[in-house]
């Protein structure tokens, strides 16, 4: 049974549930890409950076399903940001995946080194090309989201940032739906962090749900119509991650889950980020 609940901004349908594929690699990428498509999940994230593209496209032609029917994410390195460069890295991607086009392509990371217009203008025409369906950001923070929209000849549909409920992302979230843009979430687990958190943990065994703190977390995020891409090794988590949309959280599990978020929260640091709202 395919995963098919769905977001759509400005013209892009994305599945809310992907498979998130940082650090995972070779044989175990490939097996991970295609059982998770098997089971039914319809929305796969990859990067070049991850270095896993050819394994990812493998995945997915060893899964049998239909390539029309995925919806496949892939990230521009900010050190592509230059015209040229990135047009010649996002063919590059292409030819990794064997796939003839991409359906959101991203810039992974802002590169203040290169003009925003020049990046926005390149990424514009891997769109306009047919080499990808849709275009989008990653890591922008509320005035380069603002930019890149003011920017961009075609619509800006998604910006993928860290978000979980330790991370208090709201004031990016509000520019996001302010653009009608949507948001998808890296480490959407906190990298394993929410594993036996106190307030996850409660709710989650509560009778009513019967669910683990890991699931609390995806749900506590979907539930507000932003896409999870929780990455994992381990065949038998990819069914746990999936079981997020047979129950729902309450208002009151909802304000209480919020409250673990702070502006602090961050489990990414890399030294090439923005200056974080």
């Amino acid at each position: 049974m395919a995963f098919t609940q769905s977001v759509e901004a400005n013209g892009a349908k994305i599945p809310l549930l992907g498979l998130g594929t940082w650090d995972v690699r070779g044989r175990n990428c490939v097996s991970q890409v295609a059982q998770a498509l098997k089971l039914g999940y319809r929305h796969v994230d990859t990067a070049q950076a991850y270095e896993n593209e050819a394994e990812v496209g493998e995945g997915i032609r060893k899964s049998g399903v239909k390539r029309d029917a995925i919806f496949l994410t892939t990230k521009v390195s900010h050190t592509n940001f230059r015209a040229d460069a990135l047009e010649r890295s996002v063919e590059e991607s292409l030819a990794k995946l064997k796939l003839p086009h991409i359906d959101l392509l991203l810039l992974h990371w802002p590169n203040p080194s290169v003009q925003l217009k020049e990046t926005i203008g390149a990424l514009c025409k891997m769109k306009t090309r047919g080499l990808a369906r849709h275009v989008g950001v990653s890591n922008f923070t509320v005035k380069l989201l603002d930019e890149a929209v003011r920017l961009s000849s075609e619509p800006i549909v998604n910006n993928q940032i860290e978000l979980h409920p330790y991370l208090d992302a709201s004031k990016v979230i509000a520019a996001c739906k302010r653009h009608g843009i949507s948001v998808t979430a890296y480490c959407p687990i906190a990298r394993g962090r929410v594993h036996g958190d106190i307030v996850l943990e409660k709710i989650g065994k509560a009778r009513k749900h019967a669910k683990s703190a890991v699931q609390v977390a995806l749900r506590y995020l979907v539930q507000q119509g932003i896409i999870v891409v929780p990455r994992t090794n381990n065949p038998e988590r990819l069914k746990e991650n999936a079981a997020i949309f047979d129950f729902e959280l309450s208002k009151a599990e909802m304000d209480e889950i919020r409250a673990l978020a702070s502006p602090k929260g961050r489990v990414v640091s890399v030294s090439w980020a923005p200056d974080w709202d």
